[in-house]
This record gives C-alpha cells, sequence and structure tokens, in this order.
C-alpha cells in the first residue's frame, strides 16, 4: 500500500470567502460531519483570512470564531480540527484561544518571502504541542530555490510541515512540480501543497505534487473557496482512489456533502468562469474576486481590468484596500 496522503479540508475556512463569510453555526456543523464520517484527517476552520480576520478590510463573519470552532469541536469523532493564522491579523493570544476551544493543527500563513515573521508563532504553537504547519502563499511569485530557503526557515523555527500555496490558481503543472520537488529537497519535515482552481488545474496539480512527494494535500468539497475555488476535494478523492493513492478517505460522504450541503449554499458559483480564470491569468490573490467584482460594479469598469491592474501592481492579500484604487484610476483614464 503506498504512504497514506493527509488531506486538509479547506471548506470551511477558505470556502469563507466564497460566502463573504456568512456561513451559519448549523451550516457549518452539518459539514463537518460529513467531512468526518468520510474520514478527512483535518477540518480549517477560521475566518477566510485566518483567526482574528473580522475587519472592515476583509470582511465580518456571521458570528464568532470561538461559535464556529467549538461547534464543529463538538461533533467530530475522527478528523482533526485546524486553524489558520496570519501574523498581523492574528496573534500568539489567538492562537492560545484556539488551542483552549481544541485546535489540533495551527497553520501559520506569511506572503512566500515573508516566512521570517512567522517565527514567533511556529515557536510558541510548536511549544505548546500543536501540530504546526508553515504555510508560503502567492508560490507562484518566487522561483523554486527562493521559494525553499523560505521553507528552510519555517522548518528551522519548528514547523512539522511546509506548504507550496498557489494562493492565485497561477501555477502551471511544470512550474507545482518544480516548486514541491525543491521543497522536498531542501527540507526534512512534510511538504503539503495547497492550491486554487483558477486555471482549471486544481486537481492536476495535486496530483503532480503528490507524485513530487507532498505528503499533505488541501481541497475543499465542491471546491468551495476563494476565486474560482480550492481543488475540489471529492474530485481528488474519486481520481487518487483510481489511481490507488492511499487517503483512507470514503467518497459517498464527499459526494453527498458537495450536492446536497455545499452546492446549495453557495451564494455565487464557485467555478471557473470568466472573472476567476483571470486571477490565475493575472497571478491575483484568489480571494480578491468578490471585492474586484463589487468594485466594478459602483465604478463601473470592467473586473476583468481590475485584476489585471492589480496583478500588473503584484499586489498580495493584505492589500484589498487597493483594489478601489486600481477601479478608480481605471474610471478616470475611460
Amino acid at each position: 500500500m503506498s504512504k497514506k496522503i493527509i488531506i486538509n479540508d479547506c471548506t470551511l475556512r477558505d470556502g469563507m470567502h466564497a460566502l463573504a463569510h456568512q456561513y451559519s453555526v448549523d451550516q457549518m456543523v452539518a459539514i463537518a460531519k460529513k467531512l468526518d464520517a468520510a474520514k478527512v484527517d483535518l477540518i480549517e476552520v477560521s475566518h477566510g483570512d485566518g483567526l482574528n480576520g473580522n475587519s472592515f478590510c476583509y470582511g465580518f463573519s456571521a458570528v464568532t470564531e470561538a461559535e464556529y470552532i467549538q461547534s464543529v469541536r463538538e461533533v467530530l469523532t475522527h478528523s482533526k480540527l485546524a486553524a489558520l493564522l496570519l501574523p498581523g491579523i492574528g496573534t500568539i493570544s489567538d492562537i492560545d484561544d484556539a488551542i483552549a476551544l481544541g485546535i489540533d493543527t495551527i497553520r501559520i500563513a506569511t506572503h512566500c518571502t515573508e516566512a521570517d515573521i512567522s517565527k514567533q508563532h511556529i515557536e510558541h504553537a510548536r511549544v505548546a504541542g500543536l501540530d504546526v504547519v508553515g504555510f508560503l502563499m502567492m508560490s507562484h511569485m518566487l522561483e523554486p530555490e527562493k521559494l525553499a530557503e523560505q521553507a528552510k526557515l519555517m522548518e528551522s523555527y519548528g514547523a512539522h510541515c511546509v506548504y507550496v500555496v498557489d494562493s492565485a490558481g497561477a501555477l502551471l503543472m511544470e512550474e507545482s512540480k518544480d516548486r514541491v520537488d525543491a521543497l522536498v529537497n531542501a527540507i526534512d519535515c512534510e511538504v503539503g501543497f495547497h492550491n486554487h482552481n483558477n486555471l482549471g488545474l486544481g486537481v492536476a496539480n495535486s496530483l503532480v505534487a503528490i507524485q513530487s512527494g507532498a505528503s499533505r494535500i488541501d481541497g475543499s468539497v465542491a471546491g468551495m473557496g476563494a476565486g474560482a475555488g480550492n481543488c475540489a476535494l471529492e474530485l481528488l478523492i474519486a481520481t487518487t482512489n483510481r489511481m490507488g493513492i492511499n487517503t483512507g478517505i470514503d467518497l459517498y460522504p464527499l459526494l453527498d456533502c458537495a450536492d446536497k450541503l455545499v452546492r446549495p449554499i453557495m451564494q455565487r458559483p464557485v467555478q471557473t468562469d470568466g472573472n476567476a480564470i483571470m486571477l490565475g491569468y493575472a497571478g491575483v490573490y484568489s480571494s480578491f474576486l468578490l471585492h474586484a467584482e463589487r468594485a466594478g460594479e459602483k465604478f463601473g469598469v470592467d473586473p476583468r481590468d481590475i485584476l489585471l491592474g492589480v496583478g500588473e501592481r503584484n499586489l498580495v492579500g493584505g492589500q484589498e484596500d487597493m483594489i478601489i484604487d486600481v477601479a478608480l484610476n481605471l474610471k478616470n483614464s475611460n
């Protein structure tokens, strides 16, 4: 039997972006129960932008993160509970609060060139006994060798796993392979892979990552996530089953979850439509999609042009306010 691949589901974290952070507790619990029944290894719960992400810049969730995390924790019998934190948005005290609520894994996310700002958070979480993951966002913006150097930093701080994170869904298959290969060859801890389906390569890139040595893979049910969504978990598991890749996950609960629970609550279809494709094409952070569409409507400009402008400026997560500036410049130039 092949080495088991650990699956981290992001439906209840990255999927927050697709709902403008408006999951109800009942919706989260129902989805978590299905994921647990499917024997998904890790279920991630937090604001879409990580712990303490509630703000005017990122958007406010329907209820507090504590309510979400505690409610999901109570229904898990198999799956472990994870949360995401971006240093500067979340703090060490937010990690401690999440530990008190029962998380098992913390994923510390930085821009791909800024691993050094994760040091105190990773070290603190490691001492606290958590499974600790480093998360290098927008990995398409850094060459493989440089990305591996950033991964080494996260490993030196105590990360059990470091992720190649294709936040923009911009990586082609060879580019995904090169980055995963670089990390596998550079670090001794586990390597993970998280992507978005903006160019329709969600499953393909995840399979490439597995074949290159990644042992943790992210997905979400029905792709529920920012932009065109994450790698669709039910598609990934159907494919890995066909290929004989060991995930230990039961497909049927995922299919039921996608068809009966997740798709019916989508406010905007999570799909590779024109605007979502532009995210991957322009290399833009996937959570910018709804912000760009709102700005396009407000200022009467094409959201595709906004996304191209954002890409030209190399904007990254945390600079959502600059979308308005791009939109205004486009309006004034027309």
